[in-house]
């Protein structure tokens, strides 16, 4: 009997999970590994933003699973050993005949001081939720939507955001009393599609009169004062801030001796081996660099797709 070890349960850990279910012998075992109880569609976390989706209606008990004869722990990884394929789960080790991680990337708004004390983490159900309670009842002033750093998951995510926050202004008649407005760490919306739809995006954000302010990279934020201060001395006062925080690999990966100083995963990019084997990497804790020398996004669609390598 083998035993596979499933570290993370977002879209690639259970796309990894649900086809091996469906290729190896009932007899083998699958153990999937995850701190949460439940499974957030973190795609839907906009709509939640926005009003249109409740807390409920975003995640599923991964409990479900015990159904599909797959095996659930609900405990915090503190520790994993590539080289035995092992991990440590709660106060029980682990081991596997081959490891999966799924980790993610780890969301870190405490590497911008002050931003973890504004409650607009919009890349969380929490955070989207805080937004959306201030959203439905701002009358004026200004809404930023701010990308801290790169990289982050999803590239469309944010200018989406704005997107459908202007649209929610619209629709309760106070987009003519409030501004808004994107500051982007980044040169460009969307850089790896190149420069045709960086430009359609532009374009679409003026359309609604959305102000874009690329290469701002935030350096410090003030919540009492409601201030962003940017690394070229540029500062900005807002109403509400709904923002996406800095993304790290989790330390836990680090750590483990799987991620280079300040870097991601890397992986055979065919078959998503790490360099020990049987220890595989999927989806957001993975840095794979494509043919045009950019990294290939964060975003779930490719983690399906790697799960299911």
């Amino acid at each position: 009997m083998a035993r596979i070890l499933i570290a993370g349960a977002g879209v690639g850990g259970l796309a990894a999970a649900h086809r091996l279910r469906r290729q190896l012998p009932a007899k083998d075992e699958i153990v999937v590994v995850d701190q949460s109880p439940v499974h957030i569609f973190w795609p839907s976390l906009l709509w939640l933003m926005t009003g249109t989706r409740e807390e409920r209606q975003v995640q599923r008990p991964l409990s479900a699973l015990k159904e599909r004869n797959i095996t659930v722990v609900n405990a915090p990884i503190t520790a994993l050993d590539p080289a035995k394929k092992s991990i440590v789960a709660g106060d029980t080790r682990w081991t596997g005949d081959a490891l999966v991680i799924a980790l993610g990337a780890a969301l870190q708004p405490k590497v911008v001081p002050g931003l973890a004390d504004e409650a607009g983490n919009f890349y969380t159900v929490a955070g989207a939720r805080a937004v959306w309670e201030l959203l439905h009842t701002i009358d004026q002033g200004r809404i930023v939507v701010l990308i801290s750093c790169i990289p982050f998951k999803c590239p469309a995510a944010p200018y989406e955001a704005a997107m459908l926050i202007d649209g929610v202004l619209r629709k309760h008649r106070r987009r003519e009393r409030v501004s808004l407005e994107l500051f982007a760490a980044e040169p460009a919306p969307m850089g790896v599609a190149g420069h045709q739809v960086s430009q359609s995006i532009i374009t679409a954000l003026a359309d609604r009169v959305i102000a874009y302010h690329p290469n701002h990279v935030v350096s410090r934020v003030d919540p009492g004062g409601h201030r962003l201060e940017f690394s070229d001395g540029a500062a900005v006062h807002y109403d509400l801030l709904a923002y996406v925080p800095p993304h790290q690999v989790p330390s836990v990966v680090a750590e483990g001796g799987l991620a280079p100083a300040g870097g991601w995963v890397e992986v055979n990019r065919e078959t998503m081996e790490t360099s020990f084997p049987n220890v595989f990497a999927i989806g957001d804790v993975t840095g794979i660099t494509l043919g045009l020398g950019k990294p290939l996004p964060k975003a779930g669609v490719f983690a399906h797709r790697q799960g299911e390598v």
